[in-house]
Protein backbone atom coordinates (compact mmCIF):
# COMPACT_ATOMS: atom_id res chain seq x y z
CA UNK A 1 0.00 0.00 0.00
CA UNK A 2 1.58 3.08 -0.91
CA UNK A 3 0.08 5.98 1.37
CA UNK A 4 0.17 9.60 2.27
CA UNK A 5 -0.19 11.37 5.89
CA UNK A 6 -1.50 14.77 6.43
CA UNK A 7 -1.61 16.58 9.55
CA UNK A 8 -0.49 19.25 11.09
CA UNK A 9 2.97 19.98 13.23
CA UNK A 10 1.53 17.81 17.03
CA UNK A 11 -1.00 15.90 15.34
CA UNK A 12 0.13 12.49 16.54
CA UNK A 13 1.47 11.65 12.43
CA UNK A 14 4.28 9.72 14.19
CA UNK A 15 2.52 7.78 16.52
CA UNK A 16 -0.20 6.89 14.10
CA UNK A 17 2.91 6.09 11.45
CA UNK A 18 4.39 3.77 13.59
CA UNK A 19 1.58 1.59 14.46
CA UNK A 20 0.56 2.02 10.44
CA UNK A 21 3.78 1.01 9.61
CA UNK A 22 3.69 -2.44 12.18
CA UNK A 23 0.79 -3.52 11.23
CA UNK A 24 0.68 -3.24 7.38
CA UNK A 25 4.67 -4.12 7.38
CA UNK A 26 5.47 -0.96 5.33
CA UNK A 27 8.32 1.84 5.70
CA UNK A 28 6.92 4.76 7.56
CA UNK A 29 9.89 7.05 6.05
CA UNK A 30 10.00 10.50 6.99
CA UNK A 31 11.38 13.00 4.34
CA UNK A 32 12.86 14.72 7.31
CA UNK A 33 15.02 11.46 8.21
CA UNK A 34 16.06 10.80 4.83
CA UNK A 35 16.83 14.33 4.20
CA UNK A 36 19.46 14.10 7.21
CA UNK A 37 20.75 11.09 6.35
CA UNK A 38 21.32 12.23 3.34
CA UNK A 39 23.34 15.25 4.66
CA UNK A 40 25.08 13.25 7.07
CA UNK A 41 26.34 10.63 4.20
CA UNK A 42 27.29 13.23 2.16
CA UNK A 43 25.31 11.89 -1.16
CA UNK A 44 25.72 14.22 -3.88
CA UNK A 45 21.79 15.10 -3.19
CA UNK A 46 22.32 15.39 0.24
CA UNK A 47 25.35 18.32 -0.51
CA UNK A 48 23.00 19.72 -3.02
CA UNK A 49 20.04 20.31 -1.08
CA UNK A 50 22.80 21.28 1.74
CA UNK A 51 24.11 23.89 -0.35
CA UNK A 52 20.15 25.67 -0.52
CA UNK A 53 19.84 25.35 3.50
CA UNK A 54 23.29 26.71 4.43
CA UNK A 55 22.32 29.68 1.88
CA UNK A 56 18.91 30.10 3.45
CA UNK A 57 16.75 28.90 0.65
CA UNK A 58 14.67 26.21 0.05
CA UNK A 59 15.42 22.78 -1.21
CA UNK A 60 13.49 23.05 -5.29
CA UNK A 61 11.15 20.79 -5.89
CA UNK A 62 13.31 18.33 -8.17
CA UNK A 63 15.43 18.03 -5.61
CA UNK A 64 13.53 17.01 -2.86
CA UNK A 65 11.77 14.69 -5.69
CA UNK A 66 14.81 12.86 -6.45
CA UNK A 67 15.67 12.23 -2.66
CA UNK A 68 12.52 10.75 -2.11
CA UNK A 69 12.54 8.57 -5.02
CA UNK A 70 16.04 6.92 -4.15
CA UNK A 71 14.61 6.03 -0.93
CA UNK A 72 11.92 4.43 -2.77
CA UNK A 73 14.21 2.05 -4.48
CA UNK A 74 15.39 0.66 -1.40
CA UNK A 75 14.22 -3.16 -1.09
CA UNK A 76 11.71 -2.25 2.21
CA UNK A 77 9.45 -0.17 -0.59
CA UNK A 78 8.27 -2.96 -2.54
CA UNK A 79 5.48 -3.17 -1.14
CA UNK A 80 4.58 0.11 -0.27
CA UNK A 81 5.42 3.18 2.23
CA UNK A 82 3.93 5.27 4.59
CA UNK A 83 5.06 9.00 3.63
CA UNK A 84 5.44 12.01 6.05
CA UNK A 85 6.60 15.11 5.41
CA UNK A 86 6.04 14.93 1.51
CA UNK A 87 4.59 16.36 -0.44
CA UNK A 88 3.86 19.58 1.06
CA UNK A 89 2.47 21.25 -2.27
CA UNK A 90 0.62 21.07 -4.57
CA UNK A 91 3.52 20.96 -7.75
CA UNK A 92 5.23 18.23 -5.08
CA UNK A 93 1.98 16.18 -5.50
CA UNK A 94 1.99 16.34 -9.39
CA UNK A 95 5.74 15.59 -9.66
CA UNK A 96 5.56 12.81 -7.34
CA UNK A 97 2.58 11.40 -8.84
CA UNK A 98 4.21 11.30 -12.50
CA UNK A 99 7.50 9.78 -10.28
CA UNK A 100 5.25 6.80 -9.66
CA UNK A 101 3.51 6.59 -12.50
CA UNK A 102 6.41 5.82 -14.37
CA UNK A 103 6.59 2.04 -12.65
CA UNK A 104 3.06 2.13 -13.01
CA UNK A 105 2.53 2.75 -9.51
CA UNK A 106 0.15 5.62 -7.95
CA UNK A 107 -0.66 6.76 -4.48
CA UNK A 108 -3.61 4.53 -3.23
CA UNK A 109 -5.18 6.42 0.15
CA UNK A 110 -3.88 9.89 2.01
CA UNK A 111 -4.96 9.65 5.57
CA UNK A 112 -5.35 13.59 6.94
CA UNK A 113 -5.68 13.79 10.48
CA UNK A 114 -7.39 17.08 11.76
CA UNK A 115 -6.91 18.71 14.91
CA UNK A 116 -8.57 22.32 15.93
CA UNK A 117 -5.58 24.89 16.29
CA UNK A 118 -6.34 25.47 19.82
CA UNK A 119 -5.75 22.03 20.92
CA UNK A 120 -2.65 21.85 19.01
CA UNK A 121 -1.41 25.15 20.82
CA UNK A 122 -2.13 23.53 23.96
CA UNK A 123 -0.12 20.48 23.42
CA UNK A 124 2.90 21.79 21.88
CA UNK A 125 3.31 24.76 24.01
CA UNK A 126 2.86 22.35 26.95
CA UNK A 127 6.11 20.71 25.90
CA UNK A 128 9.45 21.09 28.34
CA UNK A 129 12.50 19.85 27.60
CA UNK A 130 15.34 18.89 29.89
CA UNK A 131 19.10 19.16 29.22
CA UNK A 132 19.53 15.55 30.39
CA UNK A 133 16.96 14.39 27.37
CA UNK A 134 14.16 13.93 29.34
CA UNK A 135 10.50 15.18 28.05
CA UNK A 136 7.77 16.38 30.06
CA UNK A 137 4.23 17.67 29.65
CA UNK A 138 2.48 20.48 32.19
CA UNK A 139 -0.28 18.58 31.64
CA UNK A 140 -0.27 15.28 30.45
CA UNK A 141 3.16 14.30 32.26
CA UNK A 142 4.52 16.84 34.77
CA UNK A 143 7.71 16.50 36.71
CA UNK A 144 6.75 15.94 40.49
CA UNK A 145 8.21 19.56 41.44
CA UNK A 146 7.26 22.85 38.44
CA UNK A 147 9.82 23.28 35.99
CA UNK A 148 12.12 21.03 37.59
CA UNK A 149 13.60 17.48 36.01
CA UNK A 150 13.07 14.42 38.56
CA UNK A 151 16.18 12.79 37.19
CA UNK A 152 18.61 15.43 37.46
CA UNK A 153 17.54 18.42 39.12
CA UNK A 154 18.00 20.84 36.25
CA UNK A 155 15.50 23.39 35.39
CA UNK A 156 13.34 22.41 32.03
CA UNK A 157 13.21 24.80 29.27
CA UNK A 158 10.84 25.19 26.34
CA UNK A 159 12.05 24.57 23.01
CA UNK A 160 11.69 27.40 20.32
CA UNK A 161 9.48 25.39 18.23
CA UNK A 162 7.35 24.54 21.40
CA UNK A 163 6.80 28.65 21.86
CA UNK A 164 2.98 29.71 21.27
CA UNK A 165 3.98 32.34 18.64
CA UNK A 166 6.43 29.92 16.96
CA UNK A 167 3.55 26.97 16.72
CA UNK A 168 0.74 30.11 15.44
CA UNK A 169 2.88 30.48 12.53
CA UNK A 170 3.71 27.34 12.01
CA UNK A 171 0.41 26.46 11.94
CA UNK A 172 -0.28 28.82 9.42
CA UNK A 173 1.78 27.95 6.99
CA UNK A 174 0.74 24.26 7.43
CA UNK A 175 -2.73 25.61 6.37
CA UNK A 176 -1.84 27.46 3.65
CA UNK A 177 0.10 24.75 1.80
CA UNK A 178 -1.78 22.10 2.53
CA UNK A 179 -5.38 23.19 2.00
CA UNK A 180 -4.71 23.16 -1.70
CA UNK A 181 -2.90 19.55 -1.04
CA UNK A 182 -6.16 18.20 0.68
CA UNK A 183 -7.98 19.71 -2.33
CA UNK A 184 -5.80 17.98 -4.38
CA UNK A 185 -6.48 14.63 -3.21
CA UNK A 186 -9.66 14.72 -2.60
CA UNK A 187 -10.37 15.69 -6.40
CA UNK A 188 -8.68 12.08 -6.83
CA UNK A 189 -10.90 10.48 -4.22
CA UNK A 190 -7.93 9.58 -1.98
CA UNK A 191 -8.35 11.63 1.28
CA UNK A 192 -9.77 9.49 4.22
CA UNK A 193 -10.05 12.69 7.26
CA UNK A 194 -9.77 11.32 10.61
CA UNK A 195 -10.23 13.75 14.27
CA UNK A 196 -6.73 13.35 15.84
CA UNK A 197 -8.26 14.79 18.79
CA UNK A 198 -9.48 12.13 20.01
CA UNK A 199 -7.56 9.53 22.02
CA UNK A 200 -4.62 7.88 20.33
CA UNK A 201 -5.89 4.25 20.48
CA UNK A 202 -9.99 5.39 19.37
CA UNK A 203 -7.62 7.08 16.15
CA UNK A 204 -5.55 4.21 15.58
CA UNK A 205 -8.27 1.73 15.65
CA UNK A 206 -10.32 3.83 13.37
CA UNK A 207 -8.21 4.36 10.47
CA UNK A 208 -7.05 0.89 10.74
CA UNK A 209 -10.85 -0.30 10.32
CA UNK A 210 -10.83 2.51 7.64
CA UNK A 211 -8.08 0.89 5.67
CA UNK A 212 -9.58 -3.08 6.18
CA UNK A 213 -12.59 -1.99 4.59
CA UNK A 214 -11.74 0.17 2.28
CA UNK A 215 -8.49 -1.00 0.80
CA UNK A 216 -6.54 -4.29 1.76
CA UNK A 217 -6.91 -7.54 3.98
CA UNK A 218 -4.76 -7.89 6.73
CA UNK A 219 -4.88 -9.78 10.06
CA UNK A 220 -5.09 -7.82 13.20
Amino acid sequence: MRMILLGPPGAGKGTQAAVLSATLKIPHISTGDIFRANIKGGTPLGLLAKSYIDSGKLVPDDVTVDIVANRLKEEDCASGFIMDGFPRTVPQAVMFDEMLAKPGKKVEVVINITVEDSIIVKRLSGRRMCSCGRTYHIDNNPPKVEEICDFCNSSLYIRDDDKEETIKERLKTYHEQTSPLVDYYQEKGLIMNFDGSKPIDVTTREILDSLKNKLIDFED
